[in-house]
């Protein structure tokens, strides 16, 4: 059980620790991933960034994904039956989502290029990992020299999913990221802007 994402990055931190002469890149998948983030970052003395990628939430259920969207357009779509046409639509409101964070974000930190770095992509837990796998693949289109996937937690079929992972607990008995942290408070634009401008 983690206090809250505060207490989880500086865990995840140690478990890091060995990258902090890398000066790596902290991507933070917003907005929970990002509070997480900068925690790690801070311990590492690294760069801290935000990669964009949306949940597409099943109809009626949106805590489950059918899928995710990326920064760069991207879609990664889980093996589930759903329709073309709620698709579609879903796709295209997380887009317009994503490019109001987009400006909102850009204008306080402008993307920072992972091309030859190493990279730590990190969120506050995975559940069935099509977020994350989208932030991925984006990443590795940019080129960088190493790309680990940092998270406090995550069930252990989905962590299985990624080839270097550093994940703190793979819990048997996993029904939602929230369940493992005392304090799992929505974070807000605002929250994500003010860490982006200590960073800048």
């Amino acid at each position: 059980m983690f206090q809250d994402r505060q207490d989880a990055g500086r865990q995840l931190a140690r478990a890091l620790a060995a990258y902090r002469t890398e000066h790596p890149l902290v991507l933070g998948l917003p907005r929970g991933g990002v509070v997480v983030a900068a925690e790690v970052a801070r311990a590492l003395d690294g760069d801290l960034d935000v990669l964009l990628v949306k949940k597409l939430r099943a109809p009626g259920n949106p805590e489950l994904a059918l899928g995710a969207v990326s920064e760069d357009g991207r879609v990664h779509l889980n093996p589930l039956d759903f329709s073309e046409t709620y698709l579609q639509q879903e796709i295209a409101a997380r887009r317009a989502e994503m490019a109001a964070q987009q400006q909102r974000y850009r204008a306080v930190r402008p993307r920072v290029s992972p091309l030859g770095r190493t990279v730590i992509l990190v969120d506050d837990g995975l559940a069935t990992g099509a977020t994350m796998m989208a932030g991925v693949q984006t990443t590795q289109l940019a080129q960088p020299a190493r790309l680990i996937v940092a998270v406090p937690v995550s069930p252990s079929e989905t962590a299985r999913e990624f080839d270097e992972l550093v994940c703190l607990e793979t819990p048997n008995d996993f029904q939602g990221v929230g369940q493992f942290y005392a304090d799992f408070t929505q974070v807000e634009d605002e929250e994500v802007i003010q860490i982006l401008r200590e960073f800048a």
